[in-house]
């Protein structure tokens, strides 16, 4: 695969270098967890599904083959535990009945249905809120792990400064990446006022018009402690930034705190502001501003198993289902309830 010059010169070379590196990465590498990447990526999009769908179908059955004769022998396995497991679930529900992603609207919020997302394993958004900020752990998960070379979409210098872009392994938006700056200085999820101005410039100056990155301090989903956004291309605006609601203009009240700014450092003064409150939050970053969504600790014992997780994108009203019976009964009221606990 030729490296893109960056991967945001235009929406077409970000989507070609997109689909050319995925189909690269399940011709190159035989191990479970690029399967499971690749699978899971055209799983959420359908032109990637039909673009990939017979290849990844053989690499399951050849994955199946080889994993089921290890455990008939005996043999230790060299796969991590974390994509034995996955691999095993997928197995258990069998590749012909694994669909592509399928959304719908109910009032002004977005409902997905996504069974394979509900496979991803928890990592720290599972441990307790302690505070904002954590030390970085280098015997953790972070992304400077070797392993996570061949899950990488792009790599060079961005926006002055040298940043990383690798597939989002369990996606739940378009072209969905995480985009880590600075990979080497190991900062923990801590946002500071360089990287909020860098993401900033990056959003307002970017060549793919509906680029926005998301962003989960600690406690507010927050899987890996090492600095990173999420990127993705949003064509039609998030539930949180349609017009229709009071921080855009609108007269509809949000169902949590949320303000917008259209200045960094007037939005820099707020972010400031939460951290010296220890108060976790979400943030969407677009060319039109910054949402900025104050919310209470993942682990409060007001949330239930299932909205302990929500992150960014739930938050900002576009909320993954994992059951059929949750995605076709949910409705508005329901969700607008589930938001409502999230208020500080």
């Amino acid at each position: 695969m030729t490296p893109l010059a960056t991967p945001l010169d235009s929406p077409d070379a970000l989507e070609q270098g997109f689909s050319d590196g995925l189909a690269a990465m399940l011709a190159t590498h035989r191990g479970l967890g690029v399967y499971i990447l690749v699978l899971a990526n055209a799983a959420y999009d359908p032109a990637l599904w039909s673009m990939l769908a017979r290849d990844l179908a053989a690499r399951h059955a050849a994955l199946t083959a080889e994993l089921v004769d290890s455990l008939r022998h005996g043999r230790k396995l060299a796969e991590p535990d974390d994509d034995v497991l996955v691999f095993l679930k997928l197995h258990a529900i069998g590749f012909d009945r694994l669909g592509t992603m399928e959304s719908r609207r109910i009032g002004p919020w977005d409902a997905m249905f996504n069974p394979i997302r509900a496979l991803r394993p928890p990592r720290s958004s599972a441990m307790a809120f302690t505070g904002l900020l954590r030390p970085f752990d280098p015997a953790g998960f972070h992304f400077n792990k070797p392993f996570l070379a061949r899950e990488r979409l792009w790599e060079g210098e961005m926006a002055g400064k040298p940043a990383r872009l690798l597939y989002n392994k369990f996606p739940f938006a378009r072209l969905h990446s995480l985009l880590v700056p600075e990979p080497l200085r190991e900062l923990p999820q801590m946002l500071t006022p360089e990287l909020h101005g860098w993401a900033w410039d990056l959003c307002t100056a970017s060549g793919v018009p509906d680029l926005c990155l998301g962003y989960n301090s600690t406690g507010a989903g927050a899987s890996i402690n090492h600095l990173h956004f999420q990127s993705f291309v949003q064509s039609t605006p998030l539930p949180v930034q349609h017009p229709r609601f009071v921080p855009n203009g609108g007269t509809t009240a949000y169902p949590v705190p949320c303000s917008h700014c259209s200045d960094p450092g007037e939005a820099w003064v707020e972010l400031d502001r939460l951290h010296q409150q220890q108060q976790p939050y979400n943030l969407i970053y677009s060319k039109a501003g910054l949402h900025i969504l104050p919310r209470i600790p993942h682990d409060s014992p007001g949330l239930d198993a299932d909205s302990r997780g929500y992150g960014w994108s739930e938050l900002a009203g576009a909320v993954t289902l994992f059951s059929r019976d949750a995605y076709e009964t949910l409705d508005s009221q329901t969700f607008e309830a589930m938001l409502a606990r999230f208020a500080p």
